[in-house]
């Protein structure tokens, strides 16, 4: 059982790093597959595969491995404008995955992502604020409204994946 938790905490971090680098730069702070990524590990396996999941993800990024938006990597990259996005990636799969694990309606999916993404919008927000010293009002323009509409849709599509694949997982995981 620890070799199946093993293997399915690597794929869902090799899901993130196929994903996340796919982007569309809009201004300084791109729109990336990541979320649609992120809320997806986050949602279909607990917090025991899908936070060290996402560290992984994290982790190669962070050692160069071009898995960052824009198939960038590098120490540079997290300490970059997009930094506090990547590094809020673990703090939202923690809320989706706690909001789940205390509820198991259905419904539940979708406001846990929208609740995790909240958090990893303050945490990218704040962090573009810190290394730009911008108003409030101009960080909200640009690293919050552009990606609503983005991310709710992507929040759908994790949604609708999770209640597909999450049922089919969890036969594969338990014992």
């Amino acid at each position: 059982m620890k070799t199946k938790k093993i293997v399915f905490t690597a794929l869902l971090s090799a899901l993130v790093c196929v994903l996340a680098p796919f982007s569309l730069q809009i201004g300084p702070i791109p729109i990336s597959l990541a979320t649609l990524a992120v809320y997806f590990v986050a949602a279909s396996a607990d917090l025991k595969i899908s936070l060290p999941a996402i560290l992984v993800y994290i982790g190669l990024g962070g050692v160069g491995v071009p898995v960052f938006s824009g198939f960038q990597g590098g120490f540079q990259k997290l300490m970059g404008l997009t930094g506090g996005y990547i590094i809020g990636y673990i703090p939202c799969v923690i809320i989706i995955g706690l909001l789940l694990k205390a509820s198991s309606k259905k419904l539940m999916i979708p406001i846990s992502m929208a609740a995790g993404t909240a958090v990893l919008y303050i945490f990218g927000t704040v962090w573009f604020l810190v290394l730009t010293g911008k108003e409030l009002a101009y960080a909200l323009a640009v690293c919050v409204v552009p990606f609503l509409l983005g991310d709710g849709i992507k929040i759908a599509a994790a949604t609708a994946l999770t209640l597909i694949i999450k049922p089919r997982l969890e036969k594969i995981l338990t014992p």
